[in-house]
């Protein structure tokens, strides 16, 4: 099948790879000359374990190239995805300007039947806005279906290849036929293909981020009043867990959610709500809930030792909003770095992938970064730990301890046990647990 993924960021990428891998002939399009070019020469503008690889040898066999050209994508297609950014806008909704950007070229395009699959996160009603603005432009029928992704960034491939479901919303058996062709080889196993009225599909995207949020949000919420009641917080997470009913998934008390779905999507569907008349207002508890969290790790570390921290340094292993990614969208640590820069602190960071992003986007030569994890702690009056990355959770405790000015842990994602943190010499702090002062 010839397909073309408009939009060549994180999803794009991921879908063109996987597509192409399975044989059908794609083409990645995108007006950032920068990027394409990038990609031609091999290239990779973001990090996801597998995607490189995977890119490289479908660009190398031939079923995967790259573009500037949108319309020639769109003539050269039987299938289209739009896989373009929908960032927040001022009110929390989703702007939609590239979706219906691409939208209008596509009608200046088109030049025979085509399906049109919206794989952006998109409020429900735009597949019909789509339509509408691809028809303003073009005689040719097209079919305008949702398709929205449920790919964890660090796993995306495995959840592309191995999907959990496929949910696809469809405006008749024409648009059916052609999703159920493109994605057989990855349903063999019998995970289901669902297919819903496209307005389902468009919410079933936003609705299942946003239990995720609640589920996080709810579980710190529980965290605090463990530490004010004197309990554990995660024998708490293992009792209600244990219930098949409620499962395990996602009842980590930490340092707050970030990325590029779960704020923004939450957001987007509380703007959503207000639109129509719907008070979401557990949503509304959950978008707060996730801002103090995010803060909680720097109010810890004030507590410990001032709210003026002129002259003091502190270490903070973990930038990105997740392990496995260079991602630092929304990421927790962002604001707990805020917060303690602007109270006089001076911070070195480390994280195995994500300094680069952190110097060119976000927090440039406003802090320092460790050549490696351990050298990041020289002389730091702390460590805190925000993302729980492998190569974190199994430390030199004695280097560590060597390298502080004193030996005190922040951690925000409830690695270590507090036991051992103290008989190994350490004040430690985490969430929803009693302090080892």
């Amino acid at each position: 099948m010839n397909v073309s993924v408009i939009g060549t960021g994180y999803v794009g990428l991921v879908v063109g790879a996987c597509l192409a891998e399975t044989g059908n002939h794609v083409i990645g399009a995108d007006i950032d000359g920068d990027k394409i070019e990038g990609l031609q020469g091999g290239k990779i503008p973001i990090y996801e374990p597998g995607l490189d690889s995977l890119l490289l040898r479908n660009v190398a066999e031939k079923r995967l190239r790259f573009t500037t050209d949108i319309g020639s994508a769109v003539r050269e297609a039987d299938v289209i995805f739009i896989a373009v950014g929908t960032p927040p806008d001022e009110d929390g909704s989703a702007d939609l300007q590239h979706v219906l950007q691409v939208a209008r070229t596509i009608g200046e395009n088109m030049n025979a039947e085509k399906v049109v699959i919206t794989k952006s996160t998109v409020p429900v009603g735009t597949a019909t806005r789509v339509r509408e603005e691809i028809e303003r432009w073009t005689d040719h029928p097209v079919h305008v279906c949702s398709n929205p992704e449920f790919l964890k960034e660090g796993a995306a491939i495995e959840d592309f290849m191995r999907p959990d479901r496929v949910v696809c919303g469809i405006d008749g058996e024409a648009a059916r036929a052609v999703l159920e062709e493109l994605y057989e080889p990855f349903v063999r196993t019998g995970n289901p293909l669902i297919f819903m009225d496209v307005a389902s599909a468009e919410l079933t995207k936003y609705a299942a981020n946003a239990m995720l949020a609640i589920r996080i949000s709810f579980m710190n919420q529980v965290a605090a009043l463990c530490e004010a009641a004197g309990a554990d917080v995660s024998v708490v997470r293992h009792g209600i867990g244990s219930d098949r009913r409620i499962g395990s998934s996602f009842l980590f008390a930490g340092a707050g959610y970030g990325g590029s779905c779960f704020p923004k999507d939450v957001e987007a569907l509380i703007r959503t709500g207000d639109d129509l008349g719907v008070d979401l207002s557990i949503l509304k508890s959950v978008h707060e809930a996730n801002a103090r969290q995010k803060k909680l790790l720097a109010q810890k570390v004030k507590a410990r030792f001032g709210d003026d921290l002129e002259g003091r340094q502190f270490t903070v292993w973990g930038l990105a909003f997740k392990p496995e990614t260079d991602d630092m969208r929304e990421a927790p640590a962002l604001a707990v770095i805020e917060e303690l820069l602007e109270a006089g602190a001076s911070i070195v960071a480390h994280d195995p992938q994500a300094m680069p992003t952190a110097r060119r986007w976000y927090l440039g030569d406003r802090i320092a970064y460790g050549e490696d994890a351990y050298a990041a702690c020289e002389g730091s009056d702390a460590l805190i730990i925000v993302t729980e990355w492998l190569q974190y959770r199994r430390p030199d405790w004695d280097t560590i301890r060597s390298a502080l000015r004193s030996p005190a842990v922040f951690d925000g994602r409830n690695l270590f046990d507090p036991g051992r943190m103290r008989a190994l010499g350490f004040s430690y702090y985490s969430i929803g647990r009693r302090d080892v002062d």
